[in-house]
């Protein structure tokens, strides 16, 4: 199984220092595709620079050709269907068909207040992204939608001419839990996890293989329930965030054998950060490019 290398580059750069170059940079290298947090701010990056994800995500779609480009990922903590769902389509039409849609249920960070509400609980962050899902679903493939939820609402909602991509851009659907697995199954063309959070300050990077290979397979059977072949999702390992941590990126070996273990585990996507100095994303800029132009074909 071909396994694809993509990076994810948050947007802490002025465009004109740094963060155009970037977004080229990452398509000289070969990356299938890049992508950008979609938040407001993000941890330790909450009292410096930090961009909007989509005016990014257009200026990377007009300096490049080839890479594909997205969230990783958005949530309904400050979005509504709505809005977003314009902003996609014209996102889409930019880039000449290239953008994937990273997206999750959220979680209790600064975005999570940042609207002046308070934050919400786990299962209505699931209910919320329930509904939310359901609705940019329509608002996507339908030229108008009206809809009434438990917290989202659409009027005669216009979205012509739709997306490029047919029938609509691919959703790359954040999950772990039974309830996010399900919406996966069902909207997504691909699911995104970063392991197991539990496992990040004392697990090992074995009980994070095993951890993975559990939630691959409860995603299989939610497929399962609706009569979906799970091969038809792209599975994507956003990393980082696992045991390992910046381990991989010491060297083009630690990598290939990092992802291959992950590919055996049916994973198609892995997803590495680019190098941010004096951060959790630290890496060597020089082995960084050369995992990014090496890996690859060890990897086939």
């Amino acid at each position: 199984m071909s396994l694809r290398l993509s990076t994810v580059i948050l947007p802490y750069r002025r465009w004109h220092d740094g963060g155009r170059s970037t977004w080229t940079r990452a398509e000289q290298l070969g990356f299938h595709s890049a992508y950008t947090y979609d938040h407001l701010s993000w941890r330790s990056f909450r009292d410096g620079p930090w961009f909007g994800a989509v005016p990014t995500l257009t200026a990377a779609a007009a300096v490049t050709e080839r890479m594909r480009l997205g969230t990783l990922v958005t949530s309904p903590n400050f979005r509504h269907p709505v809005t977003l769902a314009k902003e996609l389509i014209s996102l889409d039409d930019i880039s000449g068909g290239r953008v994937t849609l990273g997206i999750g249920a959220g979680g209790t960070g600064f975005d999570a207040t940042a609207l002046g509400q308070e934050s919400w609980t786990p299962r209505e962050r699931a209910d919320r992204f329930a509904e939310f899902l359901q609705l940019l679903d329509r608002l996507l493939t339908e030229e108008a939608v009206s809809y009434t939820g438990d917290f989202y609402a659409a009027h005669e909602a216009r979205n012509i001419p739709g997306c490029v991509q047919r029938p609509r851009l691919p959703f790359a659907v954040a999950a772990t839990g039974p309830r996010g697995l399900r919406l996966a199954a069902r909207y997504g063309q691909a699911w995104v996890t970063t392991g197991d959070p539990k496992l990040y300050e004392d697990g090992t990077p074995e009980q994070s293989v095993r951890a993975l290979r559990g939630q691959a397979e409860k995603l299989a059977d939610a497929c399962a329930e609706i009569g979906r072949d799970v091969g038809e999702l792209d599975k994507v390992l956003l990393t980082g965030f696992t045991p390992d941590r910046g381990r991989p990126l010491e060297s083009v070996d630690a990598f290939v054998d990092f992802a291959g273990r992950h590919r055996d585990l049916g994973f198609t996507e892995i997803v590495v950060h680019w190098p941010i100095p004096g951060s959790d994303f630290a890496t060597d800029d020089k082995v960084f490019e050369k995992i990014a132009m090496e890996a690859p074909a060890q990897l086939r």
